[in-house]
Formats: structure tokens, sequence, C-alpha cells
């Protein structure tokens, strides 16, 4: 019976070790373990953090009551793989058959170019021109017409080339609002928006575009021809022994344009009949163009009887005292904010300071 009792004792003593060991394992994993577990607490709260800002950073976007559905891919997109998210988009025509762009590497071009025009079958000689004379340069063109006739233009030989949008009684910022949207024109280098009644006898676009990129204009407009009659600020003719112009110098009336002078009519001012955008300045611009009530504009100034260029006027006088509004509100709200063309100016002034030293 010793010899049994003895190995019975034998196998505890064994199975002993045997657990010790099993423990002594685990005791040497558990550091190892402690810290997979801080790190992996510490993406999450990066994440968790990172997502937490985030939703700050849109309700910062969206406090003025502007447009409510934004950039929010984080959040409605997160069921699809990153790498099959296509987030642009582009006004190039694709027939059905191709694969490719119909316009795509016309005659070897490698830039891409817009104009937008509202249009109305009354302008339609002058509009074709102005079309005659950017196609050659490889741009693609979008017409809003806001008399609703289309069915007007299918005689011209580039109308199917071309993107139609029927809008009735709508504005032209109204149409770029809505169907220029950065990422739709993302690809196109500058986007022409213009008013279809501008004469293009002595314009070439190509050449245009050379001084602009030379130059560096984000935002900018043909010159006026010194004859023309319809011309309401000076600096919009264009200078007979320059190629283009910032400022002009006026000491005539009221205002005196100088060296000094920082804003319109003397400097930093396009009119509104044909800017000319580049990528950047558009993205900027776009975000800027305000959506208007016209239920608000019509309890502001009460049933009176209606007149077209009265109406107009008084929604344009309307919707700049708005859109002031709504600047010095957001300015004042935003503390983080802080003026890029005031900080440009105080490094001018203190380079000016430099030089007299």
């Amino acid at each position: 019976m010793k010899p049994l009792k003895s190995w019975r004792w034998l196998m505890r003593k064994r199975n002993a070790f045997s657990d010790g060991g099993k423990c002594g394992l685990k005791m040497r994993q558990l550091p190892f373990l402690g810290v997979v577990c801080t790190v992996a607490l510490f993406f999450v709260y990066r994440i968790t953090n990172y997502q937490h800002r985030q939703t700050e950073m849109d309700g910062e976007l969206h406090r003025f009551n502007t447009v409510k559905e934004y950039h929010l891919e984080s959040r409605f997109l997160h069921g699809l793989p990153h790498g099959i998210i296509q987030g642009r988009s582009d006004l190039e025509l694709r027939p059905l058959w191709s694969r490719s762009s119909s316009r795509s590497k016309v005659n070897g071009f490698s830039n891409h170019n817009l104009l937008a025009m509202p249009v109305g079958i009354k302008q339609k000689h002058n509009v074709d021109a102005i079309v005659q004379k950017f196609l050659p340069e490889n741009f693609t063109i979008i017409l809003f017409h806001y008399d609703g006739n289309m069915d007007g233009w299918w005689d011209l030989d580039w109308s199917n080339k071309a993107i139609h949008i029927v809008a009735q009684n709508q504005t032209k910022w109204w149409f770029a609002k809505r169907f220029l949207h950065p990422d739709v024109v993302s690809i196109y280098d500058y986007i022409f928006i213009w008013d279809e009644d501008l004469g293009v006898e002595h314009f070439n676009p190509g050449r245009y575009l050379d001084i602009v990129k030379t130059e560096g204009l984000e935002i900018s407009q043909p010159a006026l021809d010194p004859n023309s009659t319809d011309i309401h600020h000076r600096i919009t003719i264009r200078a007979r022994t320059k190629k283009f112009h910032r400022r002009v110098y006026d000491r005539r009336g009221s205002v005196k344009c100088s060296d000094s002078s920082e804003g319109p009519p003397c400097t930093g001012f396009v009119e509104g009949m044909a800017p000319v955008f580049s990528r950047s300045a558009w993205h900027c611009t776009w975000h800027l163009i305000q959506l208007s009530n016209p239920e608000d504009l019509a309890k502001k100034h009460g049933a009176s009887a209606f007149d077209v260029r009265t109406e107009i006027r008084r929604q344009s006088t309307w919707e700049l005292q708005t859109f002031k509004e709504r600047w010095n509100q957001a300015v004042e709200k935003d503390k983080n904010w802080v003026d890029p063309f005031k900080r440009g100016k105080t490094y001018r002034i203190r380079k000016q300071q430099n030089r007299f030293v």
C-alpha cells in the first residue's frame, strides 16, 4: 500500500508544480497585458476626443443658421471603405458608349476651364459670339436658362456640347450656388461666371488667362473698353499702357484714390457682371453666397405695387444689408478668427517702415 500512496503523493506534487508553472506564466503575462490595455485605452481616448472635436467644429460651422447639411462624410459614410468614396464630380459630358469625357484631351490641352452664364433667348446672338470665343480654348460651357426657353438653342452647332439648366426667373448667383459647388467644379482651373450681354469682339480668353496666371490673380475681370457707354466705376476701364491694374488713382469728386486706399472704388473691386475665379477663390466665394428667403423680403417691404427694376434694387440692398449683419455677427462670435487682410496690411506697413530705417 505504501508504494501506491507514494505514487499518489508524487502525482499531486507534480500537478502542484505544473499549476505553479502556469501561474508563473500568467504572472509574467500580466505586465504585458497591462501595457496593451493602456495603449488600447489611449487610442480609444484619442479617437473619441477627435470625434468630439469634429462635432464641435461642425457646430461652429453651422451656428449662424446657414446650411445645416454640410460635409458630414465622417458621420454618414463610416459604413463604406475609405478607398471606395468618390467625393468629387465634374461637368464633363460622357456619352453612354464611351468611358471618357467627350472633351478629354481635345487639341492636347492639359488645363480645363469653365464658362457659366445665365441666358435668355433674346440674347442668343451675343451668347453665340461669346461661346464661339471660348470653345477653342477647351472651355466647358454651362448655360442657365432663366426664361425657361431652351428649345430655341438647339440650332446652334455647339448647343449639344453645352450643359443646359432651366429655372425660370432665377439670378446668376442662385444658379451658381446650387449647381457650381466647389466639389463639382474642382477640376477647372478658372471659372468664368459672366453676364450674357458682354461684348467679346476684342477679347481673347487664352491671352487673358496667360496674364491672370502670370500675375497670380485669384479674382479678376477683363477691363472695359474706354469707349464703352456703360461704365460705372473708373477702376474697370482698361489702362492703355498696362496689361493689368489693381488700383486706380483719382482725386476728382469726394473720393480720393491714392496708394493708401484699401477698398472700392479705388482698389479691391471686381464687378459682378464678369468675374473670373481661380479654383481656390471660388471655393471661398461659393461659401459666402447666401440663400435668400423671398418671404422675408416680402415682409420687409410689404405689399407694394410690383415693379421689376424697383424690386431688384430693393432685394439687392436687402441682401447686402443681410450679408453685412451676418458677417459682423460671425466675426463677433468667432474669437479665433484672424482677418488675413489686416495681417497683410500690418506686414506692408512694417516693410515700408523698414525702408526708412
